[in-house]
């Protein structure tokens, strides 16, 4: 917090520094003895007329906070560097996270990119933000929904917050013209060669394709040939499997890797429920790690929702930790006609 030469707390943020990564410390209550204050760091994302701030946390958390509340407040630096795992921005695990789910259709307005995949999952079903649409945001939004609306889709965004250049203002905007948040997740970044670097127990098959046994276990059933193209597109695509324990059982695990450039994704490690708990996760990852490595990648991307406690354990064994959080917002309702 600043503090006057006087040893007085200050205000040092005025509505011209929404955008800006802020401290705030606001007062929250009177003890009988003591006063109680709360401290709040993240993006202030507006200050309305009325004298309220709103500023988006990392994790996309909104604190709203009345302007006579606060005790002191300063603009400070963007999220610090990582201390460990491989350097990236956001805009670089944006784009190369999009190119690992390619959609089956795109189109540009402006700086964003409009994904279609005929509903299959919703990162593939929705804008990707990475600028300015070319338009106010007003108009912006307009044309995301009719873009959708003439596939049958309803309109969603991913934006990302908690760092540096990611999308806190815009999130914001959404909320206020009613866009709801319906999902949020985590990517997280670590060194590649640690994962290759665990020892080979199980036996893993690795394939161009994802065949019958691997779509078997795989938890999206009834996968359509949009879904298969979605999966088989990327620069360097590979489908881990470890067989079942008996003739015809489904897999025990399976797993999906995409390499691009210095990179490799991870998505789909998926394991019998019966077999948990036996490292096979763990082996499918460390086999498409080794292969990544021998592609000349480096570094390692995933993707987890927050509430998946077993995957938070394991991808930190590993040595993963995040990087920002994703959030996708979902188009309004409409009016009810006649109002």
């Amino acid at each position: 917090m600043e503090i006057s030469a006087a040893g007085r707390f200050e205000v040092r943020i005025t509505a011209a520094d929404v955008g800006k990564r802020v401290s705030v410390r606001r007062l929250t209550g009177h003890g009988a003895t003591t006063e109680k204050f709360t401290d709040t760091v993240g993006v202030l994302t507006s200050w309305d007329d009325d004298g309220v701030l709103t500023i988006t946390r990392r994790a996309g958390e909104v604190v709203r906070i009345a302007q006579s509340a606060l005790v002191a407040a300063k603009v400070v630096p963007a999220a610090p560097a990582r201390r460990r795992g491989p350097a990236a921005t956001y805009g670089e695990l944006a784009r190369v996270a999009s190119r690992a789910w390619r959609p089956v259709e795109s189109e540009r307005l402006g700086a964003w990119e409009l994904r279609a995949a005929a509903g299959f999952t919703r990162r593939a079903n929705s804008v990707l933000p990475l600028g300015d649409p070319g338009l106010p945001l007003d108009a912006a939004l307009d044309a995301v929904r009719r873009w959708y609306g003439e596939r049958g889709l309803p309109a969603y965004i991913q934006t990302a917050t908690g760092a540096e250049g990611t999308q806190e203002v815009l999130c914001a905007e959404l909320e206020r013209r009613g866009w709801v948040r319906e999902v949020s997740a985590e990517l997280w970044t670590g060194a590649l060669a640690p994962v290759a670097d665990r020892a080979a127990g199980a036996a893993v098959a690795l394939s161009r394709t994802a065949d019958e046994a691997w779509l078997a276990r795989y938890q999206r059933k009834g996968v359509s040939e949009v879904a298969l193209e979605v999966l088989g597109a990327g620069a360097s695509v590979w489908f881990a499997t470890v067989p079942g324990e008996a003739a015809g059982d489904a897999p025990a695990a399976i797993g999906r890797c995409v390499v691009d450039g210095r990179w490799a994704g991870f998505a789909a490690v998926e394991v019998d429920p019966r077999l948990r708990r036996r490292g096979l996760a763990t082996e499918v990852m460390a086999a498409l790690a080794r292969r990544a490595l021998a592609e000349g990648a480096s570094a390692a991307w995933l993707q987890v929702e927050t509430e998946n406690a077993g995957a938070r354990a394991l991808y930190g064994r590993l040595g993963f930790t995040a990087h920002h959080t994703y959030h996708h917002y979902r188009e309004p309702e409409p009016e009810p006609a006649g109002r």
